[in-house]
């Protein structure tokens, strides 16, 4: 099975991580289904780019990206070549070293 090392987040992973994900689960699900409650305030649909991740080792593995998360992307903050929003990156056989940017656009996470 897979492994994703996610680095190092003050909020989501002080310490890091490293977990396990089957294959053909996306990068959100697996976070989330081992306690590290990335932002995803579209419920996985590909509508915003609360869980935008940046995948520092194996992104060629994953899924390509189809023109909707795209689209998206281009609105997120800290936009890099590897790049993906983790609700459609989908692990393959591949491990993963998965970076959480510090800031986002969701601003009602902002509590203004």
């Amino acid at each position: 099975m897979p492994v994703i090392k996610i680095l190092p987040h003050p909020e989501y992973a002080p310490n890091g991580a490293e977990i396990q994900a089957p294959a053909g689960t996306s990068i959100c699900e697996a976070l989330l289904d081992n306690d590290i409650a990335i932002e995803h305030a579209c419920d996985m649909s590909c509508a915003c780019t609360t869980c935008h991740v940046v995948v520092r080792e194996g992104f060629n593995s994953l899924n390509e990206m189809e023109e909707d998360e795209e689209d998206l992307l281009d609105r997120a903050w800290g936009l890099e070549p590897n790049s993906r929003l983790s609700c459609q990156a989908i692990v393959a056989q591949k491990d993963l070293v998965v970076e959480i940017p510090k800031y986002s656009i969701n601003h009602a996470k902002e509590k203004h």
